[in-house]
């Protein structure tokens, strides 16, 4: 597969539209912007070499379903803010951090092991027809970027809160 190369503008313009997602979804990118624009060149190679923007700071598999947890913004986001103040690459960031009032730490890595990862979807799917939500008209879908919740036969092509995308949906217990 032949990549393209990544321009400085496009990574410019992408920086400027990720901006201006995160503050419409409350959040905040890193300040250090030469270290916000690496990331986000990361996330176009990725998106070039997979079809999909895993992390850049972790392992992509190449297979989009055992990826979804890691396509930007991952699943972990929203813990690593809370407990941490960045997500794991620390693309977004919290006020604190973006003020300057705190500093950056290491976040922990929270994505299980792979092979954990494969139980963790079978036991999912298990409790899944055993849930109390199943009596209700329509199945409860949930982002698991933001946890965005709605009712209907299939989850939104994209999410009204935050523009993940459908497959970061899961069937609500």
């Amino acid at each position: 597969m032949a990549f393209i190369e990544i321009k400085p503008e496009d990574v410019e313009t992408f920086y400027r539209i990720l901006q201006k997602e995160a503050k419409d979804g409350g959040y905040q990118l890193n300040t250090d912007a030469e270290f916000t624009k690496n990331l986000i060149a990361g996330l176009m190679k990725n998106e070039q070499r997979y079809g999909y923007r895993a992390c850049p700071c972790r392992l992509a598999s190449g297979k989009k379903e055992q990826d979804l947890d890691i396509i930007c913004p991952c699943d972990y986001r929203d813990p690593d803010l809370n407990d941490y103040g960045a997500c794991y690459c620390a693309l977004y960031v919290s006020e604190e951090i973006a003020t300057g009032s705190k500093t950056i730490a290491p976040v922990p890595e929270r994505r299980p092991p792979r092979a954990e990862r494969g139980n963790q979807a079978v036991k999912q799917a298990f409790s899944l027809t055993s849930s109390p939500v199943a009596a209700l008209a329509f199945p409860v879908w949930r982002c698991k970027v933001c946890g965005y919740l709605c009712a209907r036969d299939q989850p939104p092509d994209i999410c009204p809160i935050c523009k993940a995308t459908k497959e970061r949906f899961e069937r609500f217990m």
